[in-house]
């Protein structure tokens, strides 16, 4: 038996860095302290939902993957706690910008990072004004505790995301989230639809799925976001195991047996039957061979 424990957390963000920072590593200590292996932090824990705004002050933010000074610190916890984190973080490389992933081994390795690939242009998510479409590809890591996949939010949509992880053994999927309601209206209420899109991919791939989402309320130039929560940890049938609510800072965990998850999945042999010669319109954008 391969058994592991993770954890989706939640929190409301602030103006201060530095508060939410602290915040984020009291989460991650007290959802090891539930013995988590592998805990997940929402997207951009580290500052307010900037893409609400187009503001060029905003870049300051980002730091180059090496010596990143929040990286560094969550490395150093991981390594304290001996539990597996990825982390968000808003990356500059050179003269570009990623939405990214650093994955942290419980050892404090840092693995490597993935960068979001998919990249919204809706009111109240900007972000192509801040980041560029990244050119990591689907990433899977071989972890302590098994091995993970990452999408970070708008990647979350796709199935494709979740099937190419999958296709390279992913054991899980985790997808740090900034998702919410507008509240002037723009948009309609979709934490059910998002929460029903990862169930389906959990379902599909036969594998966990874990989202964190945040919480609170957040005001850019022209929208105002009620980020919605709903975090929540699917197993490999789709079923919903844990789903927190929309307003409280919370951990949810969940104990998983990755060897008999393996062999639910074998049983069901949906890899076996794919036709990968078949699907060649997936290559393209308007469907046409």
């Amino acid at each position: 038996m391969r058994k592991v424990t993770v954890a989706a957390t939640q929190m409301s963000c602030s103006a201060n860095q530095e508060e939410n920072i602290l915040k984020a590593e009291k989460l991650v200590r007290e959802a090891a302290g539930k013995g988590a292996n592998v805990i997940l932090l929402q997207e951009l824990f580290e500052n307010l939902y900037f893409c609400q705004s187009y503001d060029n002050r905003n870049f300051e933010q980002a730091h180059e993957a090496k010596d990143h000074p929040t990286l560094s610190r969550m490395s150093e916890l991981a390594k304290e706690l001996g539990v597996v984190l990825p982390i968000s973080f808003f990356e500059k490389s050179n003269n570009v910008f990623f939405n990214s992933i650093m994955m942290i081994d419980a050892d404090g390795t840092q693995l490597g990072v993935y960068r979001k690939t998919h990249i919204p242009d809706d009111p109240g998510y900007f972000e192509k004004f801040y980041f560029s479409p990244g050119n990591t590809g689907f990433k899977v890591w071989q972890t302590k505790f098994g091995k993970i996949g990452i999408g970070i939010c708008w990647d979350q949509w796709f199935p494709e995301t979740a099937r190419s992880m999958a296709l390279q053994g992913a054991e899980m999927i985790f997808y740090p989230t900034a998702i919410g309601r507008h509240t002037n209206g723009l948009t309609d209420d979709c934490s059910d639809h998002w929460q029903l899109t990862m169930r389906g991919h959990a379902a599909a791939n036969m594998v966990p799925v874990i989202a964190s989402n945040r919480i609170g309320l957040e005001e850019g130039q022209w929208t105002k976001i009620e980020f919605f929560g709903r975090s929540f940890i699917t197993g490999c049938r789709g079923e919903l195991i844990q789903e927190a609510g929309d307003r409280e800072e919370t951990i949810l965990t969940a104990e998983f047996d990755l060897d008999e998850i393996e062999k639910t999945r074998r049983h069901f042999v949906l890899f076996r039957d794919r036709r990968p010669e078949c699907y060649q319109t997936l290559l393209t954008l308007e469907g046409k061979k």
